[in-house]
């Protein structure tokens, strides 16, 4: 029995080695794994931090005297993926406790990572009414969250008055008007006039052009000479010329004529530049006999046919229609009176106006039309400032 008995307590020694060898790997084993575990969880904390949106309401300064103005801000942090909506308010909505919106001041939008984003909102508030106001949570929407905002404390203190010494106060001032000052005007009344001296020369430099004269007349006063003395010196000119020697008997003739017509219109009243020599004839013998004018028709009727004709005329022929003309200027001339007091005859010597005056009027034009409509403007603008 011994002999058994010590056999089979050497038989059982190497299990009980082996089995405590398994129970100390098994131990490792449990707890390599409870340290991966805890790894795990660890770096899962970060991850489900940074997933979790915060939301946050301030005031710059608790205190503020009544009817200032302060600074609500709101800020969320959250993922870059996430919606976020804050708290809208209308102008000048009441928040609570007296305290109103006055306006939004800014909105910003940050990303301090490709992941992260935060969200900042200013608006002005202020308060008529001295009080302790606690402003109750603000909510904004997160992805599918609402988060609220911490409590808001908001102290309004109001002037401090003396109510026991009431004779240092006085009553407000009435409406004063305001006296009159030349120096608030003057410069608009020196504008009103330069703006007058404007328009008037506008208005004559447009009268002109419209007109199409000349800006300036050049006008030269002459004593009036009986009209037979004019008429004669024409014609001696003409015999010193001698242009029917040189074979233009059409100018010869012109001339002649048109010395006779001016003659004729002065002495008889009647406008001999515009008649033809018919008209010229009919209208003489009212006043001459016939055989008088006899030579002086004979000479217009030569000057016709050389004018419009073609005629060729002989020397001689001149110069007898030349003898014809001197002798009714001088059958019909009227000697001036030597004691009447000498007449003077105004001439004006115009021009039409060239392209290059009509364009210089007109530019002139447009620049003064441009300078008085912006004087006016601004006078019509001070007129409204200095009568506010």
């Amino acid at each position: 029995m011994h002999s058994f008995m010590t056999h089979f307590g050497n038989a059982s020694g190497p299990r009980a080695v082996g089995a405590a060898h398994r129970g100390r790997r098994h131990a490792v084993a449990a707890a390599w794994l409870s340290f991966g575990m805890a790894l795990l969880l660890l770096a899962a904390v970060p991850v489900a931090a940074s997933a979790q949106a915060t939301f946050q309401a301030s005031i710059d300064t608790v205190v503020m005297l009544i009817g200032q103005q302060r600074v609500l801000t709101f800020q969320v942090e959250c993922s870059g993926e996430q919606r976020v909506q804050l708290p809208a308010f209308q102008q000048y909505q009441p928040l609570y406790g007296g305290v109103e919106v006055v306006e939004k001041l800014s909105s910003d939008t940050v990303r301090p990572d490709a992941a992260r984003m935060v969200v900042t909102e200013r608006w002005t508030i202020t308060a008529f009414d001295s009080a302790l106001v606690a402003l109750p949570p603000f909510a904004a929407i997160v992805g599918n969250d609402t988060l609220r905002s911490q409590s808001l404390a908001l102290k309004v203190v109001t002037v401090p008055v003396d109510t026991l010494h009431l004779d240092e106060f006085f009553p407000p001032k009435g409406v004063q008007d305001n006296p009159f000052s030349w120096a608030d005007w003057n410069d608009l009344f020196w504008l009103a006039m330069v703006l007058t001296l404007i328009a008037l020369v506008l208005a004559y430099v447009s009268l002109r052009a419209y007109q199409n004269k000349p800006i300036i007349r050049i006008i030269r006063r002459a004593a009036k000479r009986p009209p037979h003395q004019v008429a004669m010196e024409h014609i001696e000119r003409l015999k010193v010329e001698k242009r029917w020697a040189e074979e233009d008997s059409k100018e010869y003739y012109t001339e002649l004529t048109d010395a006779l017509r001016t003659y004729i219109r002065d002495r008889y009243g009647f406008n001999a530049m515009e008649m033809t020599s018919t008209e010229i004839i009919g209208r003489l013998l009212k006043e001459q006999d016939e055989q008088a004018l006899a030579e002086l028709r004979q000479l217009f009727e030569t000057a016709d046919l050389v004018k419009f004709a073609k005629w060729t005329t002989l020397m001689n022929e001149n110069d007898a229609n030349l003898v014809s003309a001197i002798d009714f200027i001088n059958q019909t001339k009227v000697e001036a009176d030597p004691n009447a007091k000498p007449v003077e005859e105004v001439v004006t010597v115009e021009e039409k106006q060239s392209r290059e005056r009509t364009l210089a009027m007109r530019i002139t034009i447009a620049v003064l039309s441009v300078a008085a409509e912006a004087m006016l403007i601004y006078m019509i603008w001070r007129i409204i400032e200095l009568l506010r």
